[in-house]
């Protein structure tokens, strides 16, 4: 006796698995259907509850000093350094110092904290846009007697800034953006001019009290000395740095000078709500086809037992 042949081709075992496959899908299909429009629905009301939130951003051009940069001066701190006077000097305007500088807890301590109201960043709630006014989480801020539950501490509200706030620099260019993030557009505005322009004060005053430290002391070493070639090499320095402080007090922008300022932006850049439904509605179904897979398989399994 001739033993029995399989004629099935696996082209055939494809499609009568596929033709199996839609069979149990379209058998289960309520229950696809009931899982998508659940989870459609949760994903609706999830992504209504979300604030909307703003992005005001500043696009900016690194300032350059010419000071000390000419020919000139270089000769001069060529016989500086044979007096023993050191002249390197920092550049005005160092803008990659100064982005280090904004990610560092000190910047935020002494400069960013005491120019914000920081219940708008630790106990905000809500943004009513009619009234343009900030509703604050009760729990956390008592807005009409101006007590805090708990006050929050300086690193703790450094992270949560920290987490709004974002910069980047085009190395091809120079150009910095930066920007920060609210729920109140206002804010975010407020938010990014401040770092700005305490940016740039911030190192004008710094390189200003590093001058005239310089001045001062060059003032001491000039003298001290009885030797006519240091002394001419101390009043050129002393010239260097008089004009260097003069730049310093003209500059409106030190560090960074404006391109495109922030501005109050009408448009919210979060959350995506039609993004949230759609994928409520994409993983409903998944679930719901893997569900209908997985009952299937069982229902086999439990025949084969029988």
């Amino acid at each position: 006796m001739e033993n029995n042949i399989n004629t099935k081709t696996p082209s055939n075992q494809d499609e009568i698995d596929l033709k199996k496959l839609f069979y149990v899908i379209w058998s289960g299909k309520w229950v696809i259907i009931a899982l998508t429009t659940s989870l459609s629905i949760i994903a609706v009301l999830y992504s209504i509850s979300l604030p909307n939130v703003y992005k005001s951003e500043a696009l900016l051009s690194p300032v350059v000093s010419e000071v000390g940069s000419s020919g000139a001066m270089s000769n001069i701190g060529g016989l500086a350094s044979l007096a023993g006077i050191n002249l390197q000097t920092q550049p005005v305007g160092n803008s990659t110092k100064a982005l280090k500088k904004l990610r560092t807890l000190s910047f935020y301590e002494d400069i960013i904290l005491p120019n914000i109201f920081l219940p708008d960043l630790m106990a905000l709630k809500s943004w009513d846009s009619k009234n343009n006014k900030i509703i604050y989480d009760k729990n956390i801020y008592n807005h009409e007697t101006q007590a805090w539950s708990k006050t929050p501490s300086p690193q703790k509200s450094y992270k949560n800034f920290q987490k709004i706030l974002a910069f980047k620099q085009d190395y091809e260019t120079g150009f910095v953006t930066i920007s920060i993030r609210h729920q109140s557009p206002y804010i975010a505005q407020e938010w990014t001019n401040l770092i700005v322009n305490q940016l740039n004060d911030f190192f004008r005053s710094n390189d200003k009290r590093e001058a005239q430290a310089a001045m001062d002391f060059l003032n001491t070493q000039m003298a001290q000395t009885s030797y006519t070639e240091i002394k001419q090499v101390i009043a050129a320095l002393l010239q260097n740095k008089m004009q260097q402080l003069t730049l310093i007090e003209a500059n409106d922008f030190y560090v960074f000078s404006y391109l495109d300022p922030p501005k109050v932006m009408e448009e919210k850049i979060e959350p995506n709500r039609k993004s949230i439904s759609i994928l409520g509605a994409v993983l409903g179904g998944l679930l719901g086809i893997l569900i209908v897979i997985i009952r299937e398989f069982f229902n086999i399994k439990k025949i084969w037992y029988e």
